[in-house]
């Protein structure tokens, strides 16, 4: 048979199929950015993607990445975003990404429509583009959450403060309180926020966010703020006013619950609830400018937004529920949370001195599951990898006050084993059965 009536039978089969309304099977192609349109209202002309990992949930979490000044969905998925895509390959939930379309490609967090729920401006799109995904794909309602860097982090506190109703949780790096960038003269940049200069009560901010969605009772949404010291394009001190917005929304006071170093140049607080999944979180990076995320921050925030596959993971993924050790007894207390996947987990562990005096230098002992092995950790110094590991304290963590706790933790390679550790003794002393 001749090319050329190869070529045109095989054209006339193909429509000759469409119309008969089967499906020709084809390759599975990996997941990838997928453009969307005709999603709903749209005043600002966004543009709209979404990330579909291969496996998804039966009910998905949805998670919004929202890109930086400059930025793109394509730029933020393939750069300081990309561990999010990795994590949904991981766990099964969605990504959607807004992107703005205006010169400057930021986000409007300065107009008074953008800062009015339902209001007529990026975060009506945007709220569109999550309606649309919710029905699409099935969406767990009771884990939809928003996270962005500072254009997207303005963008993210903004969202949580107008659909308190609609998102769970909030994960913001490099941004400023909601409401910091109103401006009534048309620019969207508002250099007395961005200079850290614009400060006010917690009342002050909480009532600022409030505003957005008057009339609104509930309860708002956990959040997690990261910062850096040295932060020149959206100052430091928009990180202390974020933490008085949000704790003042949540009906808290200024001192934390809980004080960590999850690295030597971190300092981490938890107002509220001292988890994981704390009411709202604040992490201060020393000597660091309007650089984040960085590497392995992202991680945090996927366990702080709940999208580690606590709930409503992939019945084909690999395992990744937590576990939880039995609370100990005795002077000290251990509890240890477990996330797994195939290979691997990560194991979170607070330390509490249950004892009357406090505690200047210490080991903690526990014995791993056979299969286990040690690969990193943090707040500790851990040897040896297997079997019974010494966890020895560094130089910022050497004291445990009476009934204060800390944090520790450790990356481990498994062979099928993912329980937790056990057989908890501190400085010698067991830690209860």
């Amino acid at each position: 048979m001749k090319p050329m009536v190869r070529t045109a039978l095989v054209a006339a089969l193909s429509l000759l199929i469409g119309a008969a309304g089967l499906v020709v099977a084809r390759p599975a192609a990996a997941a990838s950015l997928v453009p969307v349109t005709g999603f709903g209202a749209n005043p600002t002309n966004l543009k709209m993607y979404t990330y579909v990992p291969d496996r998804v949930a039966a009910t998905p979490a949805l998670l919004v990445l929202v890109h930086y000044c400059g930025g793109s969905a394509g730029a933020i998925a393939g750069g300081n975003g990309k561990d999010f895509l990795t994590a949904a390959d991981r766990y099964g939930f969605v990504v959607v990404l807004p992107e703005a379309t205006r010169s400057e490609k930021c986000f409007d967090v300065s107009s008074p429509q953008a800062l009015r729920r339902d209001g007529g401006s990026d975060s009506t799109g945007i709220m569109s583009m999550v309606s649309w995904a919710r029905a699409r794909y099935h969406v767990d309602s009771a884990r939809i959450v928003v996270s962005g860097f500072s254009s997207g982090a303005m963008m993210t506190t903004v969202l949580a403060a107008q659909y308190p109703d609609v998102f769970t949780a909030a994960s913001a790096f490099s941004g400023v309180p909601a409401g910091c960038f109103a401006t009534t003269n048309g620019s969207l940049w508002n250099s007395t926020c961005s200079g850290g200069n614009l400060i006010k009560t917690a009342r002050q901010w909480g009532d600022q966010a409030r505003a957005m969605y008057p009339g609104y009772t509930g309860r708002y949404p956990r959040i997690q703020l990261w910062h850096g010291t040295t932060d020149t394009t959206l100052a430091y001190p928009n990180f202390g006013e974020e933490i008085k917005q949000w704790t003042d929304l949540h009906g808290l006071g200024p001192n934390p619950a809980f004080t960590d170093h999850p690295q030597s140049s971190w300092t981490r607080t938890r107002y509220g609830t001292t988890g994981t999944q704390a009411t709202v979180e604040g992490v201060s990076i020393a000597g660091i400018g309007h650089q984040l995320p960085q590497t392995g921050q992202l991680g945090y925030a996927v366990s702080f937004l709940g999208l580690d596959g606590s709930t409503g993971t992939p019945s084909t993924s690999p395992s990744s529920s937590p576990s939880t050790s039995p609370p100990a007894t005795g002077t000290c207390r251990v509890t240890a949370s477990i996330s797994s996947w195939n290979t691997g987990l990560t194991a979170s562990l607070t330390v509490t001195n249950t004892g009357a005096t406090a505690i200047n230098g210490w080991t903690l002992d526990f014995t791993l599951p056979a299969g286990q092995s040690i690969t990193s950790g943090w707040n500790a110094t851990y040897a040896p990898a297997t079997g019974r590991v010494n966890a020895t304290n560094v130089a910022y963590n050497a004291a445990i006050p009476a009934n204060g706790s800390i944090g520790i933790g450790f990356q481990a390679g498994h062979t099928g084993a993912v329980g937790a550790p056990t057989g908890f003794a501190l400085n010698g002393t067991a830690c209860g059965g």
